[in-house]
């Protein structure tokens, strides 16, 4: 356990550079070429980290004002995922979650129950965090692998469904990779579900705005650069910012619009290389066989339609969150980390603007209600790894991401609370979707099979 907890304490920005090497040197890149695609990774982490944290520190405190403006106090705090990844690494469970989950990969890649390759290691604490609080919560090692085991199953197979969407959306510089994490995944159901509602609504399923429709239908007002000026003005009214402090934080948030899109590029530039080895190899030594490379959402988190939603969710649920019938949880700590909702929703909604929003508000009103539901085991958790990170005074803590995932509640209330039935039904449903995904993935390989065929054919 002391090893994996210093490993995952260099963070995702020291640990996939590595990867990425090892990764390269594997599929004979050579050292140079290697390095390089690791160390534009690290960099892109490291950039998206500064960014990420000047949008924290700056839509923190207007937040916060909000809060004490309105009276939005609730029982449970928001204490952000990084506790949420110390409470998922720091149990027996976290402490084998990476070869556990490599070694289930690889059963799934040679079962043809998955098609991912999941080199996004540092993501793994979403596994380790349900496996985590499960094992707490049943004081048993089994049952807490059992959980994590499912989840990343679960994931596997949401990743290679919607692999082809999410290439088709983001463009081909994302041919062959898939995005294997659990917290994304877990909301293409609500993405599908809500595009299928609004298809049946008369007049609202004619509202077709996306990045490019927004920027032509608005003119320079719905250029990025200027969307991020005008949340930041409606954030600060809202905050009752004065308006020196309104318009900082409008150019803070319009340069998070504009530097966020750029930065992600360092991701693409470092995965190409690793991406365009690994299909060259996997074609030559794999014939009729494809395989996609599991990688981190943050290659896409920069589109403009994730940025604007996000931002817009912001003083929504803020608002919802205390009206919400049962709901104890106010995100606070997290909501700079609502970007991460989008990047398998946008696929199935084709970056529309309105469906994305109403994607995002209906998962974040299901998911305080799930934070609320994990907020006792949560803070157990807390208590048992590190009990520091509860603030003095506070008696239940939570957070975004992964406790308000619908996937990871659904997973610890059957295995916790639903008797022998909750367990079996969750076999039963993983068993379905694994076999499900095998008959799609042979399906492809045919369809690829006939078509090299029949070009062969016409060559010859």
């Amino acid at each position: 356990m002391a090893v994996i907890n210093y490993i995952m304490s260099l963070g995702a920005s020291v640990m996939m550079p590595i990867i990425f090497l090892i990764f390269g040197l594997l599929l004979g890149m050579g050292l140079g070429k290697s390095l390089k695609s690791g160390l534009s990774v690290g960099v892109g982490f490291v950039g998206l980290s500064v960014i990420t944290q000047l949008l924290a520190d700056n839509l923190g405190p207007a937040v916060n004002s909000m809060v004490n403006i309105y009276h939005l106090h609730l029982h449970t705090l928001d204490i952000g995922w990084p506790a949420a990844s110390t409470v998922a690494f720091g149990t027996e469970v976290g402490a084998i979650i990476i070869p556990l989950g490599l070694a289930i990969n690889v059963i799934m890649l040679l079962t043809k129950t998955t098609k991912t390759v999941n080199i996004d290691l540092w993501n793994y604490w979403h596994f380790a965090f349900i496996g985590s609080i499960v094992s707490i919560a049943t004081k048993s090692f089994w049952w807490g692998a059992f959980a994590a085991i499912v989840t990343f199953v679960v994931t596997m197979v949401g990743a290679d469904r919607s692999q082809k969407m999410v290439e088709k959306f983001y463009g081909k510089d994302l041919q062959g990779i898939s995005i294997p994490q659990a917290f994304c995944v877990a909301f293409i159901p609500f993405a599908w579900a809500v595009n299928w509602v609004i298809e049946k609504i008369p007049g609202l399923n004619k509202v077709d705005l996306d990045a490019e429709k927004l920027q032509k239908r608005f003119g320079i007002l719905g250029d990025p650069i200027f969307l991020g000026v005008i949340i930041g003005i409606l954030l600060g009214i809202l905050a009752r910012y004065p308006v020196d402090k309104t318009l900082q934080l409008s150019i803070i948030l319009s340069a998070v619009m504009v530097l966020i899109p750029r930065i992600t590029s360092l991701f693409i530039e470092g995965l190409k290389p690793i991406s365009t080895r690994s299909q060259e190899l996997i074609s030559r030594r794999f014939k009729g066989r494809t395989f996609n490379i599991g990688m981190t959402p943050a290659l896409v988190i920069g589109h403009p339609v994730t940025l604007v939603c996000s931002l817009l969710l912001v003083p929504t649920i803020l608002f919802l969150s205390v009206i919400i019938p049962g709901n104890e949880f106010l995100p606070l700590a997290s909501l700079s980390g609502l970007i991460y909702i989008f990047p398998l929703v946008l696929p199935y909604t084709k970056g529309n603007v309105l469906r994305t929003f109403i994607v995002g508000l209906v998962t974040m009103v299901l998911g305080v209600l799930s934070a609320t539901a994990l907020a006792g085991i949560f803070t157990s958790a807390v208590k048992i790894v590190q009990g520091s990170l509860i603030p003095a005074g506070t008696s239940s803590v939570a957070s975004i991401d992964f406790a308000a995932s619908p996937l990871a509640w659904l997973v610890y209330e059957g295995t916790v609370h639903a008797s022998i039935v909750g367990p079996a039904l969750i076999i039963l449903i993983t068993l379905a979707l694994m076999l499900y995904n095998r008959k799609k993935i042979v399906q492809e390989e045919n369809v690829k099979e006939e078509v090299l065929e029949e070009a062969g054919s016409v060559a010859k």
